[in-house]
């Protein structure tokens, strides 16, 4: 069986890819989990951003291999 890691998206990256890795990790559209990232920055008074600036700060990039 696979391990699941959280990491940093290479390929559904618009800022950090932070999004993005947590839509593979969880199984999600990456779409749907930016949608609620900016539902819940809006309706927290962006308590969003700080909240992706520290995913960005804590979670690696994903490797190379693991793309493949």
């Amino acid at each position: 069986m696979e391990e699941k890691k959280l990491r940093r998206s290479r390929n559904e990256k618009l800022i950090a890819g932070v999004c993005g890795g947590l839509a593979k990790y969880f199984g999600l559209d990456v779409v749907l989990v930016r949608i609620a990232y900016i539902l819940l920055s809006v309706f927290t008074a962006f308590a969003g951003v700080l909240v992706y600036l520290i995913l960005m700060m804590v979670m690696p990039q994903e490797k190379f291999s693991d793309t493949l």
